[in-house]
């Protein structure tokens, strides 16, 4: 299994900051909010020509280990 942490960033010093996929601006919740709406991993891939497969399958499984530790 992809281990997330290698794509993901997330500031734990500042409970505010949002999470980013590495080396990008670009928000985890977005992506997450822009699938949930319809968009497919090639619509995200065309769209943000930076991200990869991991990076989207990372952003899932960050939303699941969150989910998790959240009950």
């Amino acid at each position: 299994m992809l281990d997330w942490t290698k794509y993901i960033d997330v500031d734990t010093d500042k409970p505010e900051t949002k999470a980013v996929i590495a080396n990008t601006r670009i928000p985890v919740e977005l992506i997450l909010k822009k699938l949930a709406s319809g968009d497919t991993v090639d619509d995200l891939m065309n769209s943000y020509p930076s991200l990869t497969k991991e990076n989207i399958t990372a952003c899932l499984l960050f939303a699941k280990q969150q989910a998790e530790n959240s009950n």
